[in-house]
């Protein structure tokens, strides 16, 4: 009896296998790791369709060069760090098409053994059924732009370490330089930096330093300075002061690295010498600061884009930036505006059984761009334009989690449409989007008193009888 259920389990599996159709039947799939790589080909025998490869370059070679003596066209790859990036580029290098796959999706079957070379079948399978989506990825020219902006990110999250060690430093030794002026790091506070660390601890020397522009009075200045110069302390500061400035530096050069890409990209869009039309009057008279490079981000994202990306509130330059740099110029990677919003997990995704709303969705992605999105939707919270009408009234009703998310996907729906169809953004004036929205109140209102049987009568109606 058991060998009969046996073989009826083993009969009811093959009948499950027959059920999958093969779409892509020149499909291989790859298990990646930090030391070794598995790669399954189509074909019968699972010994001739299986190899173990090593992650130098000759080994990835290698890979490609198997790949392409059975046939393979397409393959499938799975990783959760960067080990899949050297392997990727050289797929593409010899014209075979990269599938990379989230491993959240793939990794959640009950009953399945889990070593690589049975995930490396499975990826294989999956892929040769059509059953998975690749992530998105952009074209190499803007993978160089990508690479250098993130990197240029993390050096200002360096820099900003080191200003806050400054800042303890001084703290510990009671001098609050930062009560004095505005910016420890501008003009007067980097001319008393470089003083104390010098061996100047006058307070009045040191308030001599200070810009004319400063608007507190030497004496006020003199007053935040004095303090307790311990050597500990200002060996501290000696320290973080000199590693500030190297990031800075570092900062600056690739600034113009970034700057010699998007001339690249100008170049090959055969945008180089588009004149870029007459900024707002509120944008025009901005100064540069914090951040932001010192060469005009704004004339080259004009050039790339072909469209004025700044003129959409909340998005500077920095912003727009580093949404191109994630998104790409081509929006025909996205079916919709709402699929858009869908891959930047910027959409709403509720948990509905029976036709019934049974609690919210959480999905766990970490998008650089959605990032961008909420972080130039919280800049719009105390803004005079319809986005900010609508931020503040979605967090009187639901909180600013809540505003923020919803605000950031109208934003990447204005980002989307805007790129796609490259027509310049055209704002809604706030008195007209208060009256629809006015207009929409009075109708839900309308509606909800002829359920109940009644009629809503206005105030002047109500007032004149």
């Amino acid at each position: 009896m058991r060998r009969c259920h046996g073989k009826k389990a083993d009969a009811r599996a093959r009948a499950k296998e027959r059920q999958f159709e093969v779409i892509n039947p020149d499909a291989a799939g790859i298990d990646v790791g930090a030391s070794e790589m598995w790669v399954c080909v189509p074909g019968e025998c699972d010994r001739e369709r299986v190899r173990k490869f090593g992650t130098d370059t000759v080994e990835l070679e290698a890979i490609a060069a198997w790949l392409q003596e059975r046939g393979v066209k397409t393959v499938a790859m799975e990783s959760t760090g960067v080990y899949w990036i050297p392997l990727y580029q050289v797929l593409e290098n010899h014209g075979l098409e990269a599938c990379l796959v989230n491993a959240r999706h793939v990794k959640n079957v009950p009953g399945r053994r889990k070593t690589d070379r049975l995930d490396c079948q499975w990826l294989q399978k999956l892929h040769a059924c059509g059953l998975l989506s690749n992530s998105f990825r952009p074209t190499p020219e803007i993978c160089r732009l990508r690479s250098c902006l993130r990197h240029r990110a993390t050096l200002v999250q360096e820099q900003a370490t080191h200003i806050q060690r400054m800042q303890k430093a001084l703290r510990e030794m009671n001098v609050q330089l930062d009560a004095a002026v505005s910016d420890v790091t501008g003009v007067s506070g980097l001319r008393i930096l470089d003083a104390i660390v010098g061996g100047q601890h006058d307070p009045k020397a040191l308030a001599e330093l200070a810009d004319r522009r400063v608007r507190k009075s030497p004496e006020q200045i003199a007053r935040c300075l004095q303090g307790d110069y311990r050597p500990e302390h200002l060996f501290v500061l000696r320290q973080s002061l000199a590693a500030y400035r190297f990031f800075v530096e570092q900062m600056r050069d690739c600034d113009r690295e970034v700057e010699r890409y998007n001339a690249q990209l100008e170049q090959a869009f055969g945008r180089a010498q588009t004149a870029l039309p007459e900024a707002p009057p509120d944008q025009a008279a901005k100064r540069k600061k914090g951040n932001v490079p010192e060469y005009d981000v704004r004339t080259h994202l004009y050039r790339l884009a072909g469209v004025d990306l700044t003129l959409i509130p909340g998005i500077g330059e920095l912003t727009a930036q580093g949404l191109l740099s994630e998104t790409g110029l081509d929006m025909s990677h996205w079916a919709s505006e709402k699929e858009f919003a869908s891959w930047l997990d910027l959409c709403p995704s509720p948990k509905i059984s029976g036709g019934r709303v049974i609690g919210p969705g959480r999905r766990h992605a970490a998008n650089r761009a959605a990032q961008w999105f909420r972080q130039a939707a919280s800049t719009l919270k105390n803004s005079h334009c319809w986005l900010g009408s609508f931020y503040r009234r979605i967090r009187v009703r639901h909180g600013g989690g809540v505003a923020v998310k919803a605000t950031a996907h109208k934003l990447a729906l204005i980002y989307y449409n805007v790129l796609a169809t490259r027509t310049e953004y055209r704002p809604i004036d706030p008195q007209q989007y208060e009256a629809r929205l006015r207009e929409r109140v009075i109708r839900n209102l309308q509606r909800r008193a002829r359920q109940l049987g009644m009629e809503l009568v206005p105030a002047e109606s109500t007032a004149a009888i």
